[in-house]
């Protein structure tokens, strides 16, 4: 399994063979629904919070008499039914919104969406991205290339979540010049996940030796080789 490796001026310069661990895996719709659910779930917060009748503050005092006033009994202001009460049923910032994933299977799910990327042509190996000094244009002329060498004009066109540009290791330089694109975000090879692979329309790898091997290690292999 070969494919392409593009220079950042948008040349092909030379190609990479794929391992089959990464991205020759089945499309496994169901099981990347189920690893994508459980990791939304555990980024949940549960922030949301009310109040019960317990944790009211006031109503030590009974409103008024039992009877003789005319008026239903009541015995505390901190009811449910009164204004500024307790909430019955609301939404408690104890509840646990986590699930568990087993590691075998988020790594699945996470080669299954590569390989399925890469049979849309929507997985693109760049050599470098070489840029000295935080400059948004640089980084415009390098996409724009990369966009028009590939024949996938819509990775700068598209507005919303064109672009996941992945780097082996950490670039200040590069991540400051792409910081100013809303529809593109950075992230190193060891750390995206099935979520952030399927949020992104494109995935631009970087240093393809590199990153590939850090993908090979999620998935516990290491068979890269490039030609020239």
């Amino acid at each position: 399994m070969k494919a392409k490796i593009y220079s950042s001026d948008g040349k092909e310069k030379s190609s990479i063979s794929l391992p089959e661990s990464v991205f020759g895996v089945a499309w496994n719709p169901d099981l990347v629904h189920e690893v994508v659910v459980s990791m939304q779930s555990n980024a949940r917060s549960g922030n949301a919070h009310t109040k019960d009748r317990s944790e009211v503050r006031g109503g030590g005092k009974k409103p008024w008499r039992q009877k003789g006033t005319g008026r239903a009994r009541h015995g505390s202001r901190r009811s449910p039914i009164w204004t500024g009460g307790g909430v019955t049923f609301g939404p408690r910032n104890e509840k646990d919104f986590s699930k568990k994933i087993n590691k075998k299977v988020r790594a699945k799910a996470f080669a299954s969406i590569l390989s399925k990327k890469l049979g849309d042509s929507e997985v693109l190996f760049v050599d470098s991205i070489a840029i000295s000094e935080p400059k948004t244009s640089a980084a415009k002329e390098i996409i724009s290339a990369i966009a028009k060498g590939s024949g996938h004009e819509d990775l700068v066109t598209k507005r919303k979540n064109a672009a996941l540009i992945v780097l082996n290791d950490r670039d200040e330089a590069t991540e400051k010049s792409f910081r100013n694109f809303g529809n593109m975000e950075l992230a190193q090879a060891k750390d995206i996940s099935s979520v952030d692979l399927l949020t992104y329309k494109y995935v631009v790898v970087v240093n393809p030796e590199a990153s590939v091997e850090t993908f090979e290690k999620r998935m516990g292999a290491n068979t890269t080789k490039t030609e020239k």
